[in-house]
């Protein structure tokens, strides 16, 4: 059977929901926090040179900037065939550029040429360095896409809260320009301690933050699901973070050739966000209700008010169904509980081994999100808790507050 044919048997079947095997990406940087159900003998499946696994994408058709050891498929989401045979897989990538507006509806294709969103579990037990994402201005001068990001913190997967559960955000309001110039300036000359210029807001698990483009941000040690756009590019203001030292390239890597000079690294802040009195006012996420939740299941938004991506926990009580209607495609990851989703059985994962398949991620198409899934809770005891991801198009959205 040819990629075409596989792809269409397997969205039909699948009456258009595709079934994702999980996507894990290691990092040469920082300590794994253990907590993506992943096996223990598999953190340093793809070897010490590649680092610890420390991420699991979902629902991406972006390839993940890792260094020259990546696989060329890395990041890439990969569907699974209804044969369940891992070596027929394909990605979800190859499955757009087939269906087009079939699985993601004539919005997205109109407005950005496709699915514009990913998100992932980002899970390191100690912090991360202090940095920004380019703002879409800056990206596109090295031929890039801007990156705005947004965090929630799932209680079901932060069994502990790692060595330092706290998120440095922006610069203090009284900071000046001058004073991080200086820090950076000495990057190599020692540890610049920039931290010292933020603020630090402690970890609240069931909440989230929406960070955008332009932002210095140095997040905590807490298992994060993270809504993003379809990009990678950064500048690392801190040098060294928990006995771990970072290299100038860090810094300036994603800088256009020949200009890694001090005033073209503070261009790419967005200073007035940075240095918001009222940061946490502005950009503090907790969880609202959704109106429009089909009894009797919960769910709330955790992610909103930003023009790029929003997300829901969605939540059905054990023994219980419901039908689950959206506007627009998505993607969703299980992290508690069994069932049915849809055609599919669905159960989040206890231990995940390297490369295997799962029965907790699936991408759902427009057309079956309109049509409206049905979801069984299977379980005597446990709730199905399910996080649910959507590009910039979902009509529900709530504003910023």
């Amino acid at each position: 059977m040819s990629l075409r044919e596989r792809i269409h048997s397997t969205f039909d079947q699948g009456q258009g929901v595709l079934r994702l095997i999980p996507i894990f990406v290691p990092r040469r940087f920082g300590q794994a926090g253990r907590r993506l159900r992943l096996h223990p003998d598999d953190y340093y499946a793809l070897g010490t040179a590649r680092g610890s696994i420390k991420e699991r994408w979902f629902s991406s058709v972006i390839r993940c900037m890792n260094g020259p050891l990546a696989a060329p498929d890395e990041g890439l989401s990969q569907v699974l065939p209804l044969s369940n045979r891992p070596e027929e897989k394909f990605t979800l990538a190859d499955t757009q550029a087939e269906l087009g507006a079939a699985l993601v509806g004539d919005e997205l294709i109109r407005r950005h040429g496709g699915w514009p969103v990913y998100s992932k579990f980002f899970d390191y037990q100690t912090p991360l360095f202090h940095h920004l994402h380019l703002g879409f201005d800056a990206a596109a001068a090295i031929g890039r896409l801007g990156k705005p990001e947004a965090y929630f913190f799932p209680r079901q997967l932060n069994n502990h809260l790692g060595s330092f559960p706290h998120t440095y955000f922006g610069y203090d309001p009284d900071c000046t320009r001058a004073e991080v110039r200086e820090r950076l300036s000495r990057f190599e000359a020692g540890d610049t301690r920039i931290t010292e210029l933020s603020r630090a807001h402690r970890i609240e698990l069931g909440t989230g933050w929406y960070t955008p483009p332009g932002v210095v941000h140095a997040p905590g040690s807490v298992l994060t699901y993270e809504p993003q756009w379809n990009s990678d590019v950064n500048s690392v203001h801190e040098n060294i973070v928990a006995g771990e030292i970072y290299p100038r390239s860090f810094l300036d890597e994603n800088c256009p050739p020949g200009r890694t000079d001090l005033d073209t690294l503070l261009s790419l802040m967005d200073w007035e966000k940075n240095t918001d009195p009222h940061y946490k006012r502005h950009y503090f996420r907790p969880p609202l209700p959704d109106p429009a939740a089909p009894s009797p299941a919960s769910v709330t938004w955790i992610t909103y008010g930003n023009p790029y991506f929003s997300a829901k926990e969605f939540t059905l009580p054990p023994g219980s169904s419901v039908s689950l209607v959206e506007p627009v495609a998505f993607g969703c990851i299980a992290i508690q509980g069994h069932g049915r989703f849809g055609a599919f059985p669905v159960e989040s994962a206890t231990m995940l081994r390297y490369g295997q398949p799962s029965a907790d991620e699936f991408f759902v198409s427009e057309s079956a999100a309109c049509n409206g899934l049905q979801v069984v809770n299977l379980s005597p005891c446990e709730p199905l808790v399910i996080l649910m991801h959507f590009g910039p198009n979902h009509p529900n959205a709530p504003l910023a507050p």
